[in-house]
């Protein structure tokens, strides 16, 4: 980075003891009012984004977010409130709510706190804070260089939808009353940048961002801006192409949308509910057999780990996909009770998912299109035409034609359609190109075979 830091500091209100303090009040005053267990957890952040466009700043925003959430349990009866106001007379309030609404609700025998032998004993420091204090100045600077680096590809770009550099920090305290208490700090920071290019009355937009916990680790912003640039101009000379049966190549970017997909078909709430095409498949082949996925929580560093879920529950590494074949669920304590089994320590989303291929060593973009020969390398993907019941695939798409392993020319008004079943037992390749933009860490993706419809 091109920017000076200055020695860490925080823009919080609170310490993290003063919300642990504020957690146990909340438990305290829950059991005062007769709850027979509680959950608390209280959170605050501070973030600024600063955004230019065509060389000019056109915003800059600050917030500051704060909030406490409790959960009480009268045996089986649940009641749930939340406040922004961190004030004493508030919490007491907000739990006094919770505490009605329980007293109004249906009993439910699956509700409850995740079990106390699962609470995390110990929280390791994962490394997740890092403070980026940037001025504006810095940020509208760094903002205009991504910017100006992307308009400076080609005199074919002629607009902007503007650049951004964001900075975000926060705490928060999770505590119940099995006697668990722990919370963290942790920081999110990005680069951004999106340009339109015009040929002969045709225009085209891409995008292109970096995000990190540390400033440190994000792409420099010319390095954004530039790759912003390039895929802005790679698009234009669209041109449309006749429905076939052909092999279709998941650039690294939409690649962890599939790997989405296959963790809402094994999530608990699908599950319990029967709208997985997923359903009764543990220990079954799920995908193709060179396809090992595996959640890693404790990553140093990584967007997302966690030493404990949002129920206090100790997280661990685990064999999610092995040579292909389904090893465990995604369940928090409830959905695990419906399905008569054990919370995995998912309560609020599964941790770093790294997908890899065994067998022989992965290749680059470069390699998997040559082992794709002929086909649809996709890009962009539109709309949401996903039936996780039956796993029917139909998505509007945009991307590249290739022939003989070369990208020939862009194509767009596509509809690319399969069903995920038949497209996770069909990967034949997973790329070493892996972006680090979330909590999926996975290359292209080369499916052997689907149907793109054009003309």
């Amino acid at each position: 980075m091109s920017v000076t830091h200055v020695a860490p500091t925080t823009g919080f209100s609170h310490t993290l003891d003063d919300l642990r303090e504020m957690s146990a009040r909340v438990l305290a005053l829950a059991k005062a009012a007769g709850a027979s267990a509680a959950e608390a957890e209280v959170s605050f952040g501070v973030g600024q984004n600063v955004s230019v466009r065509m060389g000019e700043t056109e915003t800059i925003e600050y917030n500051r977010d704060k909030g406490m959430s409790v959960t009480v349990y009268f045996g089986q009866q649940k009641g749930h409130a939340s406040t922004s106001d961190l004030n004493p007379q508030a919490l007491q309030d907000t739990v006094a709510a919770a505490c009605n609404i329980a007293r109004y609700t249906a009993k439910d025998e699956f509700c409850g706190l995740a079990d106390a032998v699962l609470m995390a004993r110990d929280v390791p420091d994962l490394d997740l804070h890092h403070p980026w204090t940037i001025s504006v100045d810095d940020a509208v600077r760094l903002a205009t260089e991504c910017e100006d680096a992307a308009r400076a590809v080609d005199k074919r770009i002629t607009n902007s939808e503007g650049a951004s550099v964001s900075t975000y920090e926060g705490l928060f305290s999770y505590a119940n009353s099995h006697g668990f208490s722990g919370g963290y700090l942790s920081s999110r920071h990005s680069i951004s940048c999106s340009v339109i290019a015009e040929e002969a009355d045709a225009m085209q937009r891409d995008y292109w961002y970096s995000t990190a916990r540390n400033a440190d680790w994000l792409d420099s912003s010319k390095n954004i801006g530039q790759l912003t640039g390039e895929r802005t101009v790679r698009r234009l000379g669209c041109r449309r192409i006749k429905t076939a049966q052909v092999p279709v190549l998941f650039d690294a970017s939409l690649a962890s949308g599939l790997i989405s997909h296959l963790i809402s078909a094994i999530s608990g709430g699908s599950l319990y509910r029967k709208s997985s095409f997923l359903l009764d498949s543990l220990g079954k082949p799920v995908m193709s057999s060179i396809v090992n996925i595996s959640e890693q929580p404790h990553i140093r560093g990584a967007l997302a780990s966690a030493p404990f879920d949002n129920e206090g529950v100790a997280t661990k590494s685990r064999m999610l996909v092995e040579n292909g074949v389904l090893q465990g669920y995604v369940l928090s304590s409830y959905s695990a009770r419906k399905l008569g089994m054990q919370t995995t320590g998912n309560a609020g989303g599964n941790h770093n998912l790294l997908v890899s291929q065994q067998g022989k060593p992965a290749e680059d973009l470069n390699g998997l299109l040559r082992q794709m020969g002929t086909g649809l390398l996709v890009t962009e993907l539109l709309g949401h035409g996903i039936n996780m019941v039956t796993g029917d695939y139909s998505r509007g798409a945009a991307g590249f034609w290739v022939e003989n392993g070369v990208i020939v020319h862009p194509v767009e008004e596509i509809t690319i359609a399969g069903n995920l079943r038949d497209m996770f037992m069909q990967i034949v390749a997973i790329g070493n190109d892996v972006l680090v933009q979330g909590s999926k860490q996975v290359g292209s993706i080369l499916i052997e075979q689907m149907t793109v419809a054009g003309d």
